[in-house]
């Protein structure tokens, strides 16, 4: 058996484009499909699946260890997140050719089940960019935790951190305690809730912001400093009292070594479509299971990423929870014909052979890519903010 081609297929998804990548084999049509999707760097991710198609094509699919060496070491500038998420793509391809070849599901492939179903959580507002991302107020944020409530999740995550600067005002600090107020006491204490700072805040901002809402308990805070700067992050890991996640700006174990040395973290967030695929993202799991650190994988993409995570969820001994969208663009039942059963805020396992999925190419075709720009976020004073 040999990899005839690798193809990038790219369907928009609102403020993103889901970046597909589809492996074909010279046998009997025999075929896999990976997520490579990258936020606002579409074509930069399609120019690098195409350029490491030339070092795949011709090779055994079933041999995914050795072909993952040849993407990631025969380049001679290595890693990144354009370079990694195409690697990504293609190596979740991979991984289908085989389990489909087999006539098994990917968690067999994996080692088979280390549970019996896989907890989700949720976003505000099942994941819809505005939702998510835009519409900041406390009546919101409380209705839309009801509506995860209500849909059987037992965990949420919402981001109540705006553009802050390098000295939190009082104003900033008593606004993000106010949002997580309201989603706590419209959640109900039995559902866990995660606050994501993405990056946006200095050692002291967040530190400041995390004793300010500690009595309103979060599961765990997320980046809450920017991934560039690990020494500013472990600084305020370390003075914060609750449990730290970290990882969905990281392309690989030897980025996760540093946080974990250092004991900065408790929850892992690699991407499985950024770290190097499934083949990275497992190695990087056994890593962090050695310094009893559990895993929350980061999937704010596509439905075939949340049919990838599903499958290593299944098969990792040191999973805590797994990130879901729902309701990001309507279209997203539309274009994948997946597996994925949902039981509340639990994912049953899936039983087709392989990933569990088949691209719809008319459907696709529906939804043609978008040029992405990233959100523009400032200052009062006109300076540039993270987003």
């Amino acid at each position: 058996m040999k990899i005839a081609s690798v193809e990038p297929v790219v369907v928009n998804a609102g403020m993103r484009n889901w970046i597909f990548v589809v492996v074909r084999t010279d046998t009997d049509g025999l075929e896999g499909i990976g997520e490579a999707t990258l936020e606002f760097q579409t074509r930069a991710v399609v120019g690098a699946v195409q350029d490491l198609a030339d070092l795949v094509i011709g090779r055994d699919p079933r041999d995914i260890e050795r072909t993952w060496q040849v993407m990631f070491r025969h380049p001679f500038f290595k890693g990144g997140a354009v370079t990694m998420s195409a690697l990504s793509g293609i190596d979740q391809a991979l991984h289908d050719i085989v389990a489909k070849d087999l006539g098994v599901p990917l968690y067999r492939l994996l080692g088979g089940r280390a549970r019996d179903r896989v907890r989700l959580y949720d976003h505000l507002g099942g994941g819809e960019s505005s939702a998510v991302y835009d519409d900041a107020s406390p009546s919101a944020f409380a209705e839309r935790a009801a509506e995860s409530r209500e849909a059987g999740f037992t965990a949420l995550k919402i981001l109540p951190v705006g553009r802050t600067q390098g000295l939190n005002d009082a104003r900033g600090v008593a606004r993000a305690v106010d949002l997580v107020a309201a989603a706590r006491e419209a959640a109900g204490d039995d559902v866990e809730i995660m606050i994501d700072f993405h990056g946006r805040t200095s050692a002291a901002a967040a530190i400041e912001i995390c004793r300010s809402v500690a009595h309103l308990r979060p599961w765990f805070v997320e980046e809450i400093c920017a991934p560039d700067r690990p020494d500013e992050f472990i600084t305020a890991a370390r003075s914060v009292a609750m449990p730290v996640a970290a990882g969905e700006r990281l392309y690989g174990r030897r980025d996760f070594l540093t946080l974990l040395q250092s004991g900065a973290i408790d929850v892992a967030q690699p991407d499985v479509c950024h770290v190097g695929g499934i083949t990275e993202l497992r190695k990087i799991g056994s890593l962090c299971d050695t310094f009893g650190v559990m895993m929350a994988p980061h999937n704010p993409l596509g439905p075939v990423a949340t049919m990838v995570n599903v499958h290593l969820a299944l098969a990792t001994p040191n999973f805590l929870v797994q990130e879901i969208m729902r309701s990001d663009v309507p279209w997203r039942g539309d274009v994948i014909d997946d597996d994925l059963t949902l039981d509340g805020g639990y994912a049953l396992p899936p039983q087709r052979a392989g990933i569990g999925v088949t691209l719809d190419r008319a459907a696709a075709a529906q939804h043609p890519p978008q040029h992405e720009r990233a959100p523009q976020w400032f200052h009062p004073d006109g300076s540039a903010a993270d987003w």
